[in-house]
């Protein structure tokens, strides 16, 4: 919980903006004083609509059409919760999920929570930068490998914007968001999906036959731990709070861009899910999973500007959930051992991987699935404990849980950790998404 001082000041010295001075002493109202604090939800909402998020519902659609389309709903439901609580665990104690974790758990468990989740940055980092290398292979007809190498340039570009505040990089990543969402507009608009059969699956759980990987595939693609982790560094030093009455506040205007980023980031996954089912599904390609092999497919579908658009989506996804991958990955780091290194040495340290990947001609299908299950197993390491730190009042004060978000909360913890649990086992046992 954050010390204010009797008179009302926070006891930190960080700088506050004028916009959002005004917001919080009540001198702006409406959605325009929200606007100094949108920004962070479209970062974290870069993740839920990654290359790893491509793979699992065009797999989906293509196997089952429609039928998935609720786990998307539902999984983006889930989504915005715990974005909307690692959002607050920043704003009420000034700290970020792996500090907080490295503060109240014991000694013994930190170091081996951040090999973990150091993992997880690397099984992020693999899709993203595979998933912008084959962006580039697709747009520009150049080999995986210089896709990577242009993939590196171009996210040590973005990271390079930090070195202007925060604003630079955040409308960037914004505009990549927004390119993705329209692309998929335009995909359904040329597709031509059945509205009725959209909002039943929507709506309505099917569970059949073969279903179950792919189910929670999409849940595993969805919920990303590393931006649980982010988001609540984002907020932790953006503005800070000087009462109770300024922390009620910020949260509400904080959810004002966890209700617009995320519920974009859905219509974006289930634009992906229905434009499969309409074009591959309904043609018989039930077993298309790779993406690459998508966009040659979209081409006698749909005509060259729908693969194209789809072409360019996916590189705007993979460079900036690549850039939003590293930013995760150094607060990782400082999190939980207090370490810290510039950034273009951990870009460089984390694209290797990726480089070894794409230069032994490893299917892209497979790493995207097999990035996927990793990031399944750590998952469960951030949202547990996100879920008792906001639930703690010495620690959130006024921005506590209530019962019912706990509730909630352990509730979608739950389904995540048992869901990918068995994706875990399913997928260890021979069974890949897409494949029957």
């Amino acid at each position: 919980m954050r010390d204010f001082t009797p008179d009302g000041n926070d006891t930190s010295s960080a700088a506050r903006s004028h916009a959002g001075e005004d917001m919080l002493k009540g001198r702006r109202r409406g959605f325009f004083a929200a606007l100094p604090f949108i920004g962070p939800a479209f970062i974290a909402c870069v993740a839920y609509i990654d290359p790893g998020n491509f793979a699992t519902n065009i797999s989906s659609g293509a196997q089952f059409g429609y039928q998935l389309l609720w786990v998307v709903v539902y999984a983006n439901i889930m989504a915005m919760l715990i974005q909307t609580l690692s959002a607050k665990l920043g704003i009420a104690t000034g700290r970020n999920l792996p500090e907080l974790m490295r503060e109240h758990f014991p000694r013994w468990i930190i170091w081996p929570l951040w090999i973990v989740a150091e993992v997880m940055a690397m099984a992020t980092d693999l899709a993203e930068f595979v998933g912008a290398a084959l962006g580039f292979n697709l747009l520009l007809h150049v080999p995986l490998l210089a896709g990577a190498g242009l993939t590196g340039l171009a996210t040590f570009g973005m990271l390079y914007l930090q070195r202007y505040g925060f604003r630079p990089l955040e409308a960037l990543i914004t505009m990549f968001v927004l390119v993705v969402a329209g692309a998929y507009v335009v995909e359904l608009i040329l597709s031509g999906p059945s509205l009725s059969q959209m909002s039943y699956h929507a709506v309505v759980p099917y569970v059949g036959a073969n279903t179950f990987v792919l189910t929670a595939g999409i849940l595993g693609a969805t919920v990303m731990p590393h931006v649980v982790y982010l988001h609540s560094a984002l907020m932790q030093d953006r503005i800070r709070p000087r009462n109770p009455q300024e922390a009620r506040r910020l949260f509400r205007f904080t959810l004002v861009d966890v209700l617009i980023a995320l519920p974009l980031a859905g219509i974006v996954n289930g634009g992906m899910l229905v434009m499969s089912a309409v074009v591959f599904h309904q043609h018989g390609y039930t077993a298309l999973s790779d993406l690459g092999l998508a966009y040659k497919t979209l081409t006698p579908l749909l005509g060259p500007a729908a693969a194209t658009i789809f072409a360019v989506s996916l590189l705007a996804s993979g460079l900036s959930s690549s850039t939003v991958g590293t930013m995760a990955g150094q607060v990782v780091m400082q999190g939980f051992v207090g370490f810290h290194i510039p950034l273009w040495v951990r870009r460089t340290v984390t694209m290797l991987p990726s480089f070894v990947v794409i230069g032994l001609g490893l299917p892209t299908a497979q790493t995207l699935v097999v990035s996927q299950v990793v990031l399944s197993v750590v998952l469960t390491f951030a949202v547990v404990p996100l879920v008792m730190f906001t639930s703690r009042r010495d620690l959130m004060g006024v921005l506590v849980n209530h019962r019912a978000t706990t509730a909630a909360a352990w509730a979608c913890a739950g389904v995540i950790v048992a869901l990918n649990t068995l994706l875990i086992f399913t997928v260890l046992g021979g069974v890949i998404p897409g494949q029957s």
